[in-house]
């Protein structure tokens, strides 16, 4: 009697949610180990499975990080095209920009972290050629705030546009370092308390 084939089984799709906490897992992972010391091996193990079944949900680390980055690049930017469409002020724009970025750190902690520490070696691959794109977005969008802001005699007329820049990006980003999602402050209460500070140094003297 001839023997039956055995019937292959279909690819186990993963559920959406189950694939968020894995990149959520490796996010973390990339952020504390950096880049290249992070091995899908190393993910597998703190997300508590083998390392090949990683492989039914991403095919490679580079597809997880391209994931963890686009998903975190198009929240920012959804909530900077919202700020940036809106009829304000560029007092109330710069505002606006700083509490949606405190609120991005709180949504995607890791990720900036990922981003602040690889985005200048991740360029030189193909596939975060966007991440080019972005940062130019990025630049042209506060600069064109301050630079209004200027112009319309609400920020001071010695006010040196291109460190002001500087200045407000690093000190907004560098909070991913220590911010703790959950912890005793709203992203929103620490935008506020850092414009109180920030803007008492840019804003016109009365």
């Amino acid at each position: 009697m001839p023997k039956q084939k055995q019937q292959k089984k279909p690819p186990v799709t993963p559920s959406p949610e189950r694939r968020e906490e894995l990149l959520r897992i490796a996010a973390d992972v990339f952020a504390e180990q950096g880049y290249n010391a992070t091995t899908v091996r190393k993910i597998a193990d703190a997300a508590g499975m083998l390392a090949g079944s990683l492989y039914y949900h991403f095919d490679s680390k580079e597809s997880m990080l391209e994931e963890i980055l686009r998903t975190f690049l198009t929240e920012l930017w959804d909530g900077y095209d919202s700020v940036l469409s809106a009829p304000l002020g560029p007092r109330e724009t710069l505002e606006a920009l700083v509490t949606e970025s405190f609120r991005e750190i709180d949504r995607h902690r890791s990720a900036v972290a990922i981003y602040q520490k690889e985005s200048k070696h991740l360029v030189s691959q193909t596939r975060f050629e966007y991440l080019v794109e972005s940062q130019q977005r990025f630049e042209k969008a506060w600069l064109t705030t301050l630079e209004r802001g200027v112009t319309d005699g609400v920020f001071r007329a010695d006010l040196d546009i291109r460190l002001a820049y500087r200045f407000v990006r690093d000190t907004v980003w560098v909070a991913a370092s220590w911010y703790r999602p959950g912890g005793g402050h709203s992203p929103e209460e620490i935008a506020r308390q850092y414009l109180s500070m920030v803007l008492d140094g840019i804003a016109v003297r009365t």
